[in-house]
């Protein structure tokens, strides 16, 4: 049988600096991120990869309850840059999204409308 992609999104509102870049992202500001958590597998008997509000419950309160409206400096002690967000929501995510009939796949997270990072699992 083919493997499927799903994809569910996720927004947060969340503040942050920069403290090594010499720039206005220096000083504090938000963003309202958009997550977008991809798995991989194959259809159960139902037809499904891995039921929507399953997925959802996961990812939000593994990740975007504990990130939601809060100053992502004061909760980590790595820089919070997209990229560094991206390796945190893995570590995290990966675990708990691996069955014998799905997984991760892929990790974006958009900080603005433009800017993105993009991480994919093997």
């Amino acid at each position: 049988m083919r493997e499927i992609i799903i994809t569910k999104r996720f927004t947060f509102d969340a503040a942050h600096f920069l403290t090594q870049y010499k720039g206005k992202c220096e000083a504090l500001h938000g963003h309202t991120f958009t997550l977008e958590v991809s798995v991989i597998g194959t259809p159960d008997k139902e037809g499904m990869v891995i039921d929507y509000t399953l997925l959802k419950d996961i990812v939000k309160e593994a990740v975007v309850d504990r990130l939601d409206h809060t100053c992502l400096n004061d909760l980590f002690d790595f820089s919070p840059t997209s990229e560094n967000l991206l390796v945190y929501m893995a570590d995290v995510l990966e675990p708990l999204l691996k069955t014998s009939r799905y997984r991760l796949h892929s990790l974006t997270l958009w900080e603005t409308a433009n800017n993105r990072a993009s991480l994919q699992f093997p």
